[in-house]
């Protein structure tokens, strides 16, 4: 995938303990696992307020605020270039979160086609593609982690390009399996009346579209191309230098 820059940056959301459990679930990607680990049911019982909600399972509201507020994705560029910065921010802000993705996205997939399988507009093979997809990363990301990322922080070899070619080629087979992700999701837009976690689904597929085009445009445009950039070309020598 070549430089695609991201779509949107999230809006943070304004998180308080009146909003519902269906409004955080659909507009805070994330929610949903915070709250199925915690029984809070914001599908069927997403009209509760997370207040309510809370006091009904005995929870801290505070406390699940400050869990809920830890999901929200900074948007601030990294400032600092070095491949240790870069490498850090990549690893702590989009390997780790894909990480974390990926299964809950895995698991709302399922329960929609499932539940909804009678639905004209049920995105079919959706959770397949997720599996597919979690698969296909986390063997790009260990893969970058263990080996291409080691040799990046010591200042790369002779033979470096050869696993940063390889990374770009998975990047591109990465954008092609986000295009299938739009086309069977109508771009994560959900039908007319779709419950809350189909609405949930999507809102993570839209956050994970905008992650993965993000991660890959970094590593593509500011890690590797300065260990894989064409050795500069120099004029033949015209005799004065004594060559």
């Amino acid at each position: 995938m070549n430089a695609r820059l991201p779509i949107t940056q999230p809006v943070p959301l304004d998180l308080h303990a009146e909003q519902t459990l269906g409004q955080i679930a659909v507009e805070l990607p994330g929610a949903t696992a915070v709250f199925r680990r915690l029984k809070l049911d914001f599908c069927c019982g997403g009209q509760l307020s997370l207040a309510l909600a809370a006091q009904a399972k005995g929870l801290d509201v505070a406390v699940l605020l400050v869990e809920l507020g830890a999901l929200q994705r900074s948007a601030q560029p990294v400032q600092d270039s070095t491949p240790a910065a870069l490498i850090e921010h990549i690893v702590s802000r989009y390997h780790q979160v894909h990480r974390a993705q990926l299964p809950e996205l895995l698991r709302m997939a399922r329960r929609v086609e499932a539940v909804h399988r009678d639905h004209p507009q049920v995105p079919v093979g959706l959770a397949d593609l997720l599996e597919s997809m979690e698969q296909d990363l986390l063997a790009h990301m260990q893969k970058e982690e263990a080996i291409l990322f080691p040799l990046l922080l010591v200042g790369g070899n002779p033979f470096v390009k050869q696993p940063i070619a390889m990374m770009r080629a998975e990047h591109v087979q990465h954008g092609a399996t986000l295009d299938r992700l739009s086309e069977l999701t109508d771009n994560a837009t959900p039908p007319a009346g779709a419950c809350n976690t189909w609405r949930a689904l999507y809102a993570g597929i839209a956050q994970l579209q905008e992650d993965l085009v993000s991660h890959i445009h970094l590593e593509n445009t500011l890690l590797f191309a300065p260990f894989d950039a064409p050795a500069p070309r120099h004029s033949p020598c015209c005799g004065s230098c004594g060559g």
